[in-house]
Protein backbone atom coordinates (compact mmCIF):
# COMPACT_ATOMS: atom_id res chain seq x y z
CA UNK A 1 0.00 0.00 0.00
CA UNK A 2 2.91 2.46 0.71
CA UNK A 3 6.39 2.89 -0.83
CA UNK A 4 9.01 5.13 -0.61
CA UNK A 5 10.49 8.21 -2.94
CA UNK A 6 13.74 7.69 -4.61
CA UNK A 7 15.41 9.31 -2.05
CA UNK A 8 14.03 7.15 0.73
CA UNK A 9 12.59 10.63 1.83
CA UNK A 10 8.83 10.23 1.75
CA UNK A 11 6.48 7.44 2.46
CA UNK A 12 3.64 7.70 -0.23
CA UNK A 13 0.65 5.79 -1.30
CA UNK A 14 1.10 3.40 -4.34
CA UNK A 15 -1.31 4.73 -6.80
CA UNK A 16 -4.46 2.54 -6.56
CA UNK A 17 -7.47 2.49 -7.60
CA UNK A 18 -8.91 4.16 -3.97
CA UNK A 19 -7.12 7.10 -4.59
CA UNK A 20 -5.93 9.39 -7.52
CA UNK A 21 -3.21 11.42 -7.01
CA UNK A 22 -2.42 14.91 -9.30
CA UNK A 23 0.86 15.24 -7.71
CA UNK A 24 3.55 14.56 -6.00
CA UNK A 25 5.31 17.45 -3.90
CA UNK A 26 8.81 17.24 -1.96
CA UNK A 27 10.23 19.66 1.13
CA UNK A 28 13.14 19.89 3.30
CA UNK A 29 11.66 21.52 5.62
CA UNK A 30 10.90 19.61 8.79
CA UNK A 31 7.96 21.49 10.02
CA UNK A 32 5.77 21.04 7.13
CA UNK A 33 3.90 17.77 6.57
CA UNK A 34 2.94 17.51 2.92
CA UNK A 35 -0.26 15.17 1.48
CA UNK A 36 -0.56 13.83 -1.65
CA UNK A 37 -4.27 15.05 -3.17
CA UNK A 38 -6.44 12.39 -3.72
CA UNK A 39 -9.69 11.27 -2.56
CA UNK A 40 -10.08 8.01 0.06
CA UNK A 41 -12.71 5.80 0.13
CA UNK A 42 -13.26 5.34 3.73
CA UNK A 43 -13.20 7.10 6.61
CA UNK A 44 -13.14 10.84 6.13
CA UNK A 45 -11.14 11.90 9.08
CA UNK A 46 -7.98 9.47 8.77
CA UNK A 47 -5.69 10.31 6.03
CA UNK A 48 -3.86 7.25 4.74
CA UNK A 49 -1.61 9.54 2.49
CA UNK A 50 1.59 10.73 2.43
CA UNK A 51 4.42 12.00 5.53
CA UNK A 52 7.37 13.73 4.47
CA UNK A 53 8.84 15.47 7.49
CA UNK A 54 7.08 16.40 10.31
CA UNK A 55 8.05 17.07 13.95
CA UNK A 56 8.49 14.34 16.44
CA UNK A 57 7.38 13.17 20.31
CA UNK A 58 5.56 10.80 22.29
CA UNK A 59 1.75 10.82 22.68
CA UNK A 60 0.06 9.08 25.26
CA UNK A 61 -4.14 9.21 25.59
CA UNK A 62 -6.61 9.91 27.83
CA UNK A 63 -10.42 8.80 28.37
CA UNK A 64 -13.44 10.51 29.40
CA UNK A 65 -14.26 12.74 31.08
CA UNK A 66 -13.05 15.12 28.63
CA UNK A 67 -14.62 18.26 30.52
CA UNK A 68 -13.88 20.82 31.36
CA UNK A 69 -10.96 21.58 29.41
CA UNK A 70 -8.44 24.32 29.53
CA UNK A 71 -9.52 25.65 26.23
CA UNK A 72 -13.12 25.67 26.18
CA UNK A 73 -14.59 24.75 29.31
CA UNK A 74 -17.52 22.83 29.91
CA UNK A 75 -18.75 23.58 25.74
CA UNK A 76 -19.15 20.72 24.01
CA UNK A 77 -20.15 21.97 20.80
CA UNK A 78 -16.38 22.68 20.77
CA UNK A 79 -15.32 19.03 20.56
CA UNK A 80 -14.91 17.52 16.99
CA UNK A 81 -18.11 15.07 16.00
CA UNK A 82 -15.56 12.83 15.13
CA UNK A 83 -13.87 12.70 18.48
CA UNK A 84 -10.20 12.98 17.15
CA UNK A 85 -8.66 15.73 19.75
CA UNK A 86 -6.50 16.40 21.51
CA UNK A 87 -4.75 17.77 24.74
CA UNK A 88 -1.48 19.98 23.93
CA UNK A 89 1.96 19.26 25.83
CA UNK A 90 4.11 22.30 26.90
CA UNK A 91 6.47 21.91 23.99
CA UNK A 92 3.35 23.80 21.90
CA UNK A 93 1.10 24.47 24.43
CA UNK A 94 2.16 28.13 23.74
CA UNK A 95 0.27 29.78 26.73
CA UNK A 96 -2.91 28.43 25.24
CA UNK A 97 -2.47 29.68 21.74
CA UNK A 98 -2.54 25.76 20.97
CA UNK A 99 -6.45 25.91 21.34
CA UNK A 100 -8.25 25.27 18.07
CA UNK A 101 -4.83 24.01 16.38
CA UNK A 102 -5.32 20.31 14.18
CA UNK A 103 -2.08 18.47 13.82
CA UNK A 104 -1.56 15.78 11.66
CA UNK A 105 -0.64 12.76 13.28
CA UNK A 106 1.48 9.27 12.70
CA UNK A 107 2.16 6.60 15.12
CA UNK A 108 5.98 6.08 14.37
CA UNK A 109 7.12 3.47 17.02
CA UNK A 110 6.60 2.63 20.86
CA UNK A 111 7.79 0.01 23.17
CA UNK A 112 6.35 -2.92 22.13
CA UNK A 113 6.64 -4.25 18.15
CA UNK A 114 3.69 -3.70 16.20
CA UNK A 115 2.04 -1.12 18.08
CA UNK A 116 1.60 1.33 15.81
CA UNK A 117 -1.16 0.81 12.95
CA UNK A 118 1.29 1.70 9.29
CA UNK A 119 0.08 4.13 6.97
CA UNK A 120 -2.28 5.96 9.45
CA UNK A 121 -2.40 9.72 9.72
CA UNK A 122 -5.35 11.33 11.56
CA UNK A 123 -6.14 15.36 12.20
CA UNK A 124 -6.83 16.13 15.49
CA UNK A 125 -8.05 19.47 17.46
CA UNK A 126 -6.17 21.28 20.18
CA UNK A 127 -8.82 21.29 23.32
CA UNK A 128 -7.22 21.02 25.98
CA UNK A 129 -3.47 21.12 27.96
CA UNK A 130 -2.10 18.28 28.74
CA UNK A 131 -1.19 17.38 32.69
CA UNK A 132 1.56 14.97 31.83
CA UNK A 133 5.27 16.04 32.01
CA UNK A 134 7.27 14.45 28.53
CA UNK A 135 4.30 14.33 26.36
CA UNK A 136 3.84 16.62 23.13
CA UNK A 137 0.18 15.85 22.83
CA UNK A 138 -1.99 13.14 24.71
CA UNK A 139 -4.75 12.13 22.18
CA UNK A 140 -8.24 11.07 22.90
CA UNK A 141 -8.86 7.46 23.03
CA UNK A 142 -10.96 7.39 19.68
CA UNK A 143 -7.84 9.40 18.52
CA UNK A 144 -4.99 7.11 20.15
CA UNK A 145 -7.01 3.77 18.85
CA UNK A 146 -6.74 4.99 15.17
CA UNK A 147 -2.99 5.45 15.34
CA UNK A 148 -2.19 2.71 17.34
CA UNK A 149 -3.12 -0.21 19.40
CA UNK A 150 -4.86 1.19 22.54
CA UNK A 151 -3.12 -1.01 25.14
CA UNK A 152 -0.31 0.90 24.67
CA UNK A 153 0.70 3.54 26.91
CA UNK A 154 2.93 6.09 24.58
CA UNK A 155 4.36 6.09 21.50
CA UNK A 156 6.67 8.09 19.36
CA UNK A 157 4.88 10.21 16.80
CA UNK A 158 5.16 12.47 14.38
CA UNK A 159 3.16 15.37 13.89
CA UNK A 160 2.94 18.45 11.87
CA UNK A 161 0.15 21.73 11.84
CA UNK A 162 -2.24 21.30 9.50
Amino acid sequence: MFDYDSNMRCLRPKYSSNASCSSYVQSSSISHLLMLAWQPNTDPHIYPQSVCSGDTGTAGQYSPPYLPTACYGNDVSKLPSSNLFASAGDGIWDNGAACGRQYFVRCLSAQTPGTCKAGQIIKVKIVDRASRNGVILVLSTIAFGAIANPSAALVNIEFTEA
